[in-house]
């Protein structure tokens, strides 16, 4: 396995090692002792997979508190995938990464607590898959307007398709700071 660093610290991809030939493909998609050897979590306790068509983009989603870590992958088709750091008192609050993660290119990313996360299906369709370091809390739902101009994430197509939830999310300005993940000091 593989870690890349992204050019927002904490946030990384992660290439597994793969085996194929004529009849198809293996690799190890989350294996405790590797993760842990490169500080990465060891220990995931819900899994979610969701299925998306062309032009669909869900997020920009956090939870606070009871904050989620996201290791995130697409089994079938092609996905333009954000994080956004959004703690209180971090040296990168307000700055965004992403990755083109592909059933193709088989590639994970990880977003480590505190992160806004959002992806944008680029296919014709998607099938998402996440693993959780903490259970969905609906109190502790909260999101982040996905074109924010204060964040000015580059995405790929102006005109999403949008939940309500999320067309309607607030813009990182105006949320309560108490609302906001906090930097571990």
């Amino acid at each position: 396995m593989k870690v890349i660093e992204t050019d927002l610290p904490g946030c990384v991809v992660i290439e597994p090692a793969v085996y194929g030939d004529a009849r198809g493909f293996f690799y190890e998609a989350w294996n405790a002792e590797r993760f842990r050897a490169h500080g990465l979590p060891d220990r995931f306790v819900q899994s979610n997979v969701s299925s998306s068509t062309r032009g669909v983009l869900r997020g920009l989603h956090y939870q606070w508190p009871n904050p989620q870590g996201k290791l995130v992958s697409v089994l079938e088709g092609e996905v333009y995938d954000v994080a956004v750091d959004i703690r209180r008192g971090s040296p990168h609050f307000g700055r965004w990464t992403a990755v083109v993660l592909t059933a193709a290119n088989k590639r994970h990313f990880w977003i480590p607590e505190g992160f806004a996360h959002g992806f944008l299906v680029l296919s014709e369709r998607a099938l998402f898959s996440y693993l959780c370091t903490a259970p969905y809390d609906k109190a502790a739902d909260a999101g982040v307007r996905w074109n924010d101009a204060a964040l000015a994430v580059d995405w790929p197509e102006a005109a999403p398709l949008l939940s309500d939830k999320d067309a309607n999310a607030p813009f990182l300005e105006q949320i309560p700071a108490e609302r906001l993940p906090v930097y571990p000091a």
